[in-house]
């Protein structure tokens, strides 16, 4: 009998990159882009100023920006993004205070498959509104995010909001706490990560992670409490939540999962306090393909960090 071998399931984002201050500049700390090597060596020689590019936006404005078409746009790698198959992204920036540590960027490729939602919510007149998104092919959820608001403590958006703190829904499609079950059933999604984007301003910026069965932004999902008040003087941190495709639930009232600077993903995380990558099947990895570790930042402390594996 012939042996048929799974096809290796798509993700929804493509590459991601941090970028660091240096100078007047934002320059590539770190990426991962898979086989995509030339938009790689193209990003490689690329630098953003405050304002220029999607990162040097994400910079000026002081808030997470979405951008869903290149063509025309400030984007400063268009071509090499074109020639990779590139059509969307997210900057996401991590700020201590008024301090910019760095500027995570993830992008995404389009095709009438890929399925999944990152969303930046944002406050105003008392409940947090559709800032904006990119969806991929899941077209009638983002209709329906764009007609939904959320009041303090609400949903995913408003409970990360009210609790100011990293948040992991499971069975979206199924859970009565997601406002939008029904449309995101329909689109298959399936688990969503909420983090809140602290901002100098002290506007209230909320980030989802929306994921789908079949072209799952992430394949393992992780949130880590580094707050003293939690943890203690020593600088560690301990897992809050976590949901992996393999190993199902991964917090233990058990046991509890410490983690020490420098040791893994999430060390590497606290070491620096800057967002970390990490490519290619290994045990920092926990066996997938890549992964990636974001810092968030709260009364000038590192509070909490998030991971996600792919």
């Amino acid at each position: 009998m012939d042996t048929v071998l799974e096809a290796p399931t798509r993700t929804f984002v493509e590459v991601a990159e941090v970028w660091v201050p240096k100078g007047d500049k934002l320059v590539l700390g770190s990426g991962s882009y898979g086989a995509l090597d030339a938009f790689a060596a193209a990003s490689g020689k690329e630098s953003f100023t405050k304002g220029e590019g999607l990162p040097g936006k994400a910079w000026a404005e002081e808030r997470p920006v979405v951008l869903k078409q290149f063509d025309g746009s400030y984007f400063k790698r268009t071509e090499a993004a074109k020639a990779a198959g590139l059509t969307a992204a997210v900057a996401i920036p991590v700020f201590n205070g008024k301090t910019l540590k760095a500027v995570l960027v993830v992008l995404c490729a389009d095709d009438d498959k890929r399925t999944g939602a990152i969303e930046v919510w944002s406050e105003g007149d008392g409940v947090l509104t559709l800032d904006d998104g990119y969806y991929g092919a899941a077209k009638h959820f983002e209709w329906v995010s764009q007609h939904t608001q959320f009041p303090r403590g609400q949903g995913l958006p408003g409970g990360v909001w009210s609790a100011r703190t990293p948040i992991l829904m499971r069975d979206l499609g199924s859970g009565y706490r997601f406002i939008r079950a029904e449309s995101a059933g329909k689109a298959g999604l399936t688990t969503g990560l909420g983090l809140p984007v602290p901002v100098p301003s002290g506007d209230s910026y909320v980030l989802t992670l929306l994921s789908a069965l079949g072209t799952p932004i992430a394949r393992r999902f992780e949130i880590w409490d580094a707050r003293s008040a939690k943890v203690g003087k020593e600088l560690t941190a301990v897992m809050l939540d976590g949901i992996c495709a393999r190993d199902g639930a991964l917090w233990d009232d058990e046991k509890t999962r410490r983690v020490e600077p420098w040791r893994g993903l999430i060390g590497k995380v606290l070491g620096t306090g800057l967002p970390a990558l990490e490519t290619g099947p290994s045990p920092t990895t926990a066996g997938y393909a890549g992964a990636v570790g974001l810092p968030i930042y709260r009364a000038d402390e590192l509070s909490h960090i998030v991971a996600w594996y792919c």
